[in-house]
């Protein structure tokens, strides 16, 4: 006899034993504590459900992780919905996609999928999901001395500096697990910018731009940003032109992971790569 498998939403309760599966099944260069708190939105959501899961025999056999937020997105607040992590042990394939469907029943205005693999990326455009530009300069980051531009860590400092939508951005993403925040100050101007640690064949050596508030700002002081990455650890800078406005100076152009996205009255132009997984795990 076939053993039944269960479907049912991912509640606070369930994630510790969640975090436990995603650790020893997906990525173990998270620890089951490092995902459990991942998977705890930084930012303030009613949602009660952090995505779905498979149950055989009250044996926990797949997940799909999900972030949720309330955003204006192409003019108007709009439910979204971030799809994180997706895992299906072997024997569970084919009932992996109740997973997907679950989430794309649940009711958002907008879905994005930031980090799908490659066996993920044709179910998804096959269901109308569309393909985000993530043609990526490379450059590498080098010692800058630019007396003009200054590079804010201090997180109080940051918060002063920031206003409107940056400091709200600032506010809902400063405790999360996978970015770091900067501020630089070009002329005495303030830009806002968001980054994270990503590994290429292994190598945690890129900083990867999440967020840049001022394109043109960035653009004058991407040389002093390098520099701060490159006493980190991290002599390489990605950036994605849609996230910082156009070309990076001195650099080499890649295409980019692919990302998908879906919303009905929704462009490329109104995506970005916040309240997601890009921002809250650090894998």
């Amino acid at each position: 006899m076939t053993t039944p498998v269960r479907l049912s939403p991912v509640d606070d309760d369930d994630l510790p034993e969640i975090a436990r599966f995603l650790h020893e099944n997906l990525n173990d260069g998270l620890s089951a504590d490092g995902w459990a708190r991942a998977l705890v939105p930084s930012w303030r959501t009613a949602e009660p459900t952090h995505g779905y899961c498979l149950r055989a025999d009250g044996i926990l056999v797949g997940v799909y992780a999900a972030f949720f937020s309330e955003r204006v997105v192409a003019g108007r607040l709009r439910r979204v919905c971030n799809l994180a992590a997706w895992c299906v042990l072997d024997g569970y394939g084919a009932h992996g996609l109740k997973l997907l469907r679950a989430l794309l029943s649940s009711g958002a205005d907008v879905y994005t999928d930031l980090s799908p693999s490659g066996s993920v990326v044709p179910i998804e455009l096959r269901l109308g999901f569309q393909r985000l530009d993530t043609t990526t300069d490379v450059r590498p980051n080098l010692p800058s001395w630019r007396r003009r531009v200054r590079v804010v860590t201090d997180r109080r400092r940051i918060a002063d500096l920031l206003t409107g939508r940056d400091a709200e951005l600032f506010r809902d993403h400063v405790a999360a697990a996978a970015v770091r925040h900067v501020v630089l100050l070009v002329d005495g101007q303030p830009c806002y910018v968001m980054y994270r640690r990503v590994r290429r064949k292994r190598l945690p050596l890129f900083g990867a731009v999440v967020h840049v508030g001022d394109a043109t700002l960035f653009a004058r002081g991407v040389g002093p940003l390098g520099a701060h990455l490159l006493v980190r650890g991290m002599p390489v800078l990605l950036a994605e032109r849609r996230i910082v406005g156009g070309p990076v100076s001195r650099s080499r152009t890649v295409q980019g992971r692919t990302k998908l996205f879906k919303g009905a009255d929704v462009e490329a132009r109104d995506i970005d790569d916040l309240y997601s997984e890009i921002t809250s795990v650090p894998w």
